[in-house]
């Protein structure tokens, strides 16, 4: 396992337009979420022990963004073969099994992963409602022990957006696996 560190955001950078299949069979494009709201895309797989420590904060996640009418999109653009605990059947039976709470994309080809400079698993971007970068850091202050969050960074730059009010320009980077690439 590589821990990686996201690198530093270029704040106000387009989305990255994607077409990609989603768990639930249909395809989706970055124009599916387009609700004059803020967007948020997570790169997140099944086997990062990073991302099992917050999957339950990620479903909550989802459960508190469609109050506020924000999408939550995750993408998975890990080598399924290599890694089968990533492949589109098994995070298909994660997203089940867990009720996960928000859409969750596969990136075979992983070239929407390059597009956003995605680096590892979990690695966050919130963009803004016109879809312009507002935040690219951690889910909050405690990767490993949701009993020990003071503080829901990523949420908290999220209400921030959705009240017309910038996202903190303090950001601290997110941290996991690297994604693990085609070879």
């Amino acid at each position: 396992m590589a821990l990686l560190h996201t690198p530093t955001a270029e704040l106000e950078s387009k989305c990255p337009d994607f077409k990609l299949p989603s768990l639930d069979g249909k395809t989706y494009t970055l124009k599916d979420f387009k609700n004059d709201h803020s967007l948020v895309v997570m790169f997140i797989c099944n086997h990062c022990p990073y991302v099992k420590a917050i999957e339950e904060r990620l479903i909550q996640l989802g459960h508190d963004f469609k109050s506020l009418n924000v999408n939550l999109v995750a993408i998975c653009s890990n080598d399924g073969e290599t890694y089968p605990d990533d492949s589109i059947e098994n995070l298909k039976k994660n997203y089940l099994a867990k009720k996960m709470s928000f859409y969750y994309l596969h990136d075979k080809s992983q070239q929407v992963a390059k597009d956003f400079g995605a680096v590892c698993t979990p690695d966050f971007f919130v963009y803004d409602k016109d879809h312009r970068l507002a935040y690219r850091g951690r889910l909050d202050d405690s990767w490993k022990e949701a009993n020990q969050v003071t503080k829901r960074e990523l949420y908290e730059a999220v209400v921030s957006l959705e009240n017309d009010q910038p996202a903190p320009k303090n950001q601290i980077s997110s941290m996991g696996c690297s994604i693990k690439w085609l070879k």
